[in-house]
């Protein structure tokens, strides 16, 4: 139904949206005494504990596979608790376009552990991605790379992300809902270790007004919420437009830079982020039945 197909592309535009901005209520939250370690994992314990539950029987169904299961969890919950902590500390857009570098590595992931041959497309994505990140990080005399801890935990973030997008697509049958806990669950075992290694990130919890706990809140339901949309328009719109559509994120999150941070680049990322992003469209039409790929 048109109708349907409508609001599969909105809601994949809602999620690309909602990533694109969620980067600043986490600032707001770290200004206020809350570290990003404790409000990822709240952000995430929240939907796990709220809505988790429903999708117990998938879960079940899927026992099965445990270990893939597992190997999901741990790579998209360090996808996305990484991605709160480079958004916190780091420039917004060049930890985008860092996380967008994400083709680059599914193409080598999908070569080693899929066993899927790399064609005249994956070598364009590898180079233009690659070359993306040259053109961005390079400094007369020094080695192009990150230059500082939040570009190390975006480009960790976009390898975590493609290595959950081929286990994903391994997980052919297990449904979207036992996925989308089983992420949930992933960022909130990470979290609890890294509050187990620096638990004053606890001690806001007595000390912060009752705003701050009702905007953790409204970013946890924004995660839930995310998660379902992006699941809900996967299943409905074709990979090679939900790519694009994705894409999105990184103009939502530019102009909310410039508006929110006076944050700006210069022409030298200009050039690589036209790489960046030049990849990651052309690595929609490398397979026909690529699934479409997000942090959820």
């Amino acid at each position: 139904m048109p109708s349907q197909r409508l609001f599969a592309i909105a809601s994949l535009v809602y999620a690309a949206t909602l990533w694109g901005l969620v980067w600043y209520p986490y600032r707001l939250l770290h200004e206020a005494g809350v570290g990003g370690i404790a409000s990822g994992f709240f952000s995430y314990a929240i939907p796990l504990l709220l809505i988790g539950w429903l999708h117990g029987r998938d879960l079940l169904r899927a026992r099965g596979q445990w270990q893939w299961l597992v190997a999901l969890g741990l790579a998209a919950g360090w996808t996305n608790l990484a991605y709160v902590l480079a958004v916190l500390d780091g420039e917004v857009v060049r930890v985008l376009l860092l996380f967008y570098l994400s083709p680059l590595w599914t193409v080598l992931f999908s070569h080693f552990l899929l066993h899927e041959k790399l064609n005249r497309a994956g070598w364009a994505v590898m180079t233009l991605a690659a070359g993306g990140a040259l053109a961005m990080l390079w400094q007369p005399g020094e080695w192009p790379l990150p230059a500082n801890r939040a570009e190390w935990l975006a480009l960790s973030a976009g390898v975590a992300f493609a290595a959950s997008n081929v286990i994903s697509r391994h997980l052919d049958g297990v449904s979207q809902g036992a996925k989308a806990v089983t992420v949930w669950g992933g960022v909130v075992v990470l979290a609890l270790i890294g509050l187990l290694l620096k638990p004053a990130e606890l001690d806001f919890i007595g000390e912060v007004e009752t705003h701050t706990w009702l905007l953790l809140i409204a970013v946890a339901v924004a995660i839930g919420s995310m998660t379902y949309a992006v699941q809900y328009g996967l299943a409905r719109v074709p990979a090679n437009q939900a790519i694009v559509i994705f894409l999105f994120e990184l103009v939502v999150g530019a102009v909310a830079a410039y508006f929110l941070s006076a944050e700006r680049m210069a022409l030298q990322e200009w050039i690589g982020a036209a790489m960046i992003i030049t990849a990651s469209l052309f690595s929609g039409h490398m397979e026909d039945d690529q699934k479409g790929k997000h942090h959820v």
